[in-house]
């Protein structure tokens, strides 16, 4: 008997559905065409908002540092594992962020499986947004704290639902920052008014907005001026940054605090100087120039104004995620295919990452693109809506 049979019948499933990921494989570095299966396609689908991914200076910053401090750390940092460059590295987060501390971690989701858990228990209430990412909900449920959704960016409806909560010991408002598969933006004034109203801890998730919002790309909480009203700002390194890592900021005592119970921290080998040092040269540029992230923004409106003027639906988007609406996920599969045979890497998302029948095509503008790769891919686009019955 093949005790692991229920997995052939899960996956069987998923492809009868139209819901089987398919995973491409990546031939050369990121950028705005790149080489897919030996095929040169317009990439519309990575998060490399800045073109960092493969930035000369990123990159030199990397080859210098392996050189100085080799391939690996070979411990966590609170053994062996602490470099001068990470130090140097969250003395430049703190910097930019406008706060006291910065502490970084493995990835988004490690700094938000350390941050979470270390801050509430079975005693406490999280509220957390209904779209909130998946990070978010893993370290919730590692907290064992009680978890009350609140209605997607609905300050009232979170008011409502942490003013029926009584008698708790410690109360966190979460919510992402930028929704990354709608492309929305919280109502984060709102919600530090309900957080200070009631007396919460606030937490935002700023994966999506590091080097989209804010001057210079600093986030949400100095595109909405509400520095000094939120309490754990996160954010990621693998995204705007181009790299990878993950880091909390705030205020020293937070992440001193976190140094001693994150969970990632203490038990899981360091970040390696290449991707540390590409970090600090990531900031470096941002904090000497807004260029591009203007030319990120140019794109976005570009782009999204071409699409809805052909008649795609994009949602509630307001950033440079630009989801346009499917509904039926064999159909959104089709079309994505059917993209990546006209030169478009473009990937559908599905269940469960977002819910049952509104399967979509999530595209990701970049700095990188031009007005004519993006202009050409809204012809393409327009073209298979066509052939599909959806425009």
């Amino acid at each position: 008997m093949d005790k692991l049979n229920f997995i052939t019948e899960e996956l069987d499933k998923l492809e009868e559905a139209g819901l089987l990921v398919q995973v491409r494989t990546i031939e050369g570095p990121q950028g705005a065409w790149i080489i897919i299966d030996g095929k040169k396609v317009l990439n519309l689908s990575s998060n490399n908002y800045l073109g960092f991914a493969n930035n000369p200076e990123l990159k030199s910053a990397s080859q210098k540092a392996i050189e100085t401090y080799g391939v690996g750390p070979a411990a966590v940092r609170t053994i062996a594992g602490t470099t001068s460059l990470h130090r140097e590295l969250e003395r430049k987060l703190a910097h930019f962020k406008g706060v006291e501390g910065s502490i970084t971690f493995q990835s988004g989701f490690c700094a938000n499986l350390a941050v979470i858990p270390a801050i509430v228990g079975k005693e406490d209430v999280v509220f957390s947004d209904e779209l909130n990412h998946a990070s978010i909900i893993d370290g919730c449920r590692l907290s064992k704290a009680r978890v009350v959704r609140y209605e997607h960016c609905n300050p009232e409806d979170l008011r409502a639902k942490i003013h029926a909560e009584k008698d708790i010991r410690r109360k966190i408002i979460i919510t992402d920052g930028v929704f990354s598969m709608e492309g929305d933006v919280a109502p984060l004034p709102e919600i530090a008014n309900v957080a200070e109203e009631y007396e919460a801890i606030t937490m935002v998730d700023d994966a999506h907005g590091e080097g989209v919002l804010g001057r210079s790309g600093r986030g949400i909480v100095d595109h909405f001026n509400l520095h000094g009203r939120i309490d754990i700002e996160m954010g990621t390194m693998s995204k705007a940054f181009g790299v990878v890592g993950g880091y909390i900021a705030g205020t020293k005592r937070l992440t001193d605090y976190l140094a001693q119970k994150g969970r990632p921290f203490l038990f899981s080998s360091a970040v390696t100087a290449a991707d540390v040092a590409a970090c600090i040269a990531a900031v470096d540029t941002l904090i000497a120039s807004d260029a591009l992230v203007k030319r990120l923004w140019e794109n976005t409106s570009f782009f999204q104004e071409k699409m809805k003027q052909i008649g795609f639906n994009l949602g509630r988007t307001e950033t440079p995620i630009t989801p346009i609406m499917i509904g039926d996920a064999k159909k959104a599969g089709d079309f994505s295919q059917m993209l990546f045979k006209e030169g478009i890497f473009a990937q559908v998302i599905g269940y469960p990452t977002v819910p049952m029948g509104k399967a979509r095509i999530r595209v990701m503008l970049s700095a990188t693109h031009s007005e004519e790769d993006l202009t050409w891919a809204a012809e393409c686009f327009e073209k298979i809506g066509k052939f599909l019955k959806i425009l």
